[in-house]
């Protein structure tokens, strides 16, 4: 395994919740981490200039980006014009879903990575249970989505999703050219972890299916209207599809099943 004396990895994205997870996870295994944003890209030499001595680099791209595939493209010809000879791509899972257009934008992207020249290795996280706790620690705790609360999804822990990504960038054998899904053990709903809050907490959080249009005229509202309808879009998915997930990925990378729901919910919110 290679440590921080010999290898360094840039993560683009490093700033948000996904790259800090990526971040600590590398920390971890002794490896310091190069987290870069917007502010890398407008420094002079850009992110060409940030990714120079970087072997590795973790492509993470701003949620719900408008043009995603030349986002990609564009930090793929930084890379190798830096002489960074690997990417780790987060993609999300199902990328080619024709109804939801940010998972299309993945599979695009999916697609310029595996033409990109580089060794690479692509991740594919279901929803994160992560989402759900600002609801769960209001005072008040309450589940309210516009789908429906007893679609099934496979969920993935943010710790593993950081997990796995620290593995495959630190011990690439084996798992150049593979394609992970990244979930939980077992498929859940929305009110399984209601439920499981409910088990933690020690008292009844309430779950309910809200109308999309209010959704839209209420918390949405303040949303660019692109990302308004591609959200609104991907709702209607939930609703007629869920989103499963496979839990294998976390194991043929890890050596262990993910953390199950109850468990990622109370280390979170015990």
């Amino acid at each position: 395994m290679s440590t921080s004396a010999d290898l360094s990895v840039a993560v683009l994205g490093g700033h948000g919740k996904t790259g800090q997870s990526v971040c600590r996870a590398l920390a971890a295994r002794g490896v310091s981490a190069r987290a870069l944003g917007r502010g890398d890209l407008a420094a002079p030499g850009g992110l060409t200039a940030a990714l120079r001595g970087c072997v590795a680099l973790y492509l993470l791209a701003p949620n719900m980006h408008p043009d995603e595939l030349s986002y990609a493209e564009e930090a793929l010809a930084a890379a190798r014009a830096a002489g960074v000879s690997r990417v780790v791509h987060h993609s999300v899972a199902s990328p080619f879903a024709p109804s939801m257009p940010h998972h299309l934008a993945k599979a695009h992207a999916e697609d310029a990575v595996r033409r990109s020249g580089l060794a690479w290795t692509v991740l594919q996280p279901g929803a994160y249970v992560q989402n759900f706790l600002p609801a769960l620690r209001a005072d008040v705790p309450e589940l309210a989505v516009p789908y429906d609360v007893h679609a099934l999804f496979g969920f993935a822990d943010l710790v593993d999703v950081g997990e796995v990504a620290a593995e495959v960038i630190i011990s690439p054998e084996g798992h150049l050219g593979a394609t992970y899904e990244i979930a939980g053990p077992g498929l859940a709903s929305v009110s399984d972890v209601a439920s499981a809050a409910a088990r933690v907490l020690g008292r009844e959080v309430a779950c309910r299916r809200t109308d999309p249009g209010g959704w839209a005229d209420g918390p949405g509202a303040g949303l660019p209207e692109r990302e308004r309808a591609w959200l609104l879009r991907m709702f209607d998915h939930y609703d007629r599809h869920g989103l499963p997930v496979g839990g294998r990925g976390v194991r043929a990378v890890l050596g262990r099943d993910g953390l199950p729901l109850v468990e990622v919910v109370r280390r979170e919110l015990g």
